[in-house]
């Protein structure tokens, strides 16, 4: 009788343990996320991981320091603007959400699966799903930006019509006064560049020294606005570039950099897996505490957290 007593007990602390070891493990990544209350997410147009080693960018690069990073995520393909602005803010590649060219204002194949207001899932969904309370502001420099966002969900959404500077005042300026959620800002250079004169030239990699400069003043703001020990800061872009082009298959073209800091974050930590630039939304949500949309094929990058 004693025996089968030891038996009975064994199997139900087998059947225990792992239930103990999820809700450690659930605990852990609400304690890692408590703190986190606003990301600013910031993209560069067709800024290329291909030029970091040479590009004079002391903040991005202090950034590296300080955070985590990897310079060679993967966008998906053609290697253009808005499939991949897309497949970043929501999750998923260009055959679950639809938008399929570098233009795309619908999607050219029908989503797999729609929200009440009959858009793909965004990162914005999946946060409200959670905080109904969050708000969330969106500045974009190109215009095709503005197809891709939902603004039943998202509460401000500013087309700046091509001025870089008008969508850094504009996003230090709701920073400041309102301390968004989410903040996302879309900033159309350096692609200009590299469509005009080239990638990869010397006036490609002066105006990184403009992106960097950006990237600073956007730092700076966060700091004034009293935020920076609850902010998630992200630099990522939607493609590279070859010659004075983008959409083919080379790694100048598809690969690109995705640098984090901010509480949790481990401080000079390059991230040598797989990532996808679908990974982004789903690392974010996770990371504000939300849970992850179904409909995504994205994961959370659970090592930019410690």
């Amino acid at each position: 009788m004693i025996r089968y007593q030891v038996i009975f007990i064994m199997k139900i602390k087998n059947l225990l343990l792992p239930l103990i070891l999820l809700g450690l493990s659930t605990s852990t990544v609400l304690a890692q996320s408590k703190k986190i209350k606003h990301v600013v997410l910031v993209g560069f147009d067709g800024f290329g991981a291909y030029a970091l080693p040479k590009a004079e960018m002391p903040n991005l690069k202090k950034m590296m320091q300080e955070g985590t990073y990897s310079t060679h995520v993967r966008t998906v393909l053609p290697s253009s603007s808005a499939v991949n602005w897309a497949s970043m803010i929501m999750g998923a590649g260009p055959t679950a959400h639809g938008y399929t060219e570098w233009d795309s204002k619908v999607p050219e194949i029908p989503s797999t699966t729609k929200t009440a207001n009959g858009m793909f899932p965004s990162l914005f969904n999946a946060v409200a799903s959670k905080n109904p309370k969050a708000q969330f502001a969106v500045v974009h420099s190109w215009p095709g930006i503005g197809y891709l966002i939902d603004n039943k969900v998202v509460q401000k959404v500013i087309n700046t019509k091509d001025d870089d500077e008008a969508a850094l005042n504009t996003t230090v300026d709701i920073i400041m006064k309102e301390k968004p959620t989410i903040m996302f800002v879309h900033f159309d250079q350096p692609d200009g560049v590299g469509h005009n004169i080239g990638h990869n030239t010397p006036e490609y990699y002066a105006e990184l020294k403009q992106v960097d400069r950006r990237i600073g003043t956007l730092q700076q703001a966060v700091k004034d606005a009293g935020i920076a020990d609850e902010t998630i800061f992200v630099i990522a872009a939607d493609h590279g570039g070859t010659g004075k082009g983008h959409g083919g298959k080379s790694l100048a073209e598809v690969e690109i950099p995705w640098v984090m800091t901010g509480p949790g974050v481990p401080r000079g930590k390059e991230i040598k897996e797989t990532l996808m630039i679908y990974d982004i939304a789903p690392t974010l949500t996770w990371l504000l505490g939300a849970p992850l949309d179904a409909a995504w094929r994205g994961q959370a990058i659970k090592a930019f957290q410690q």
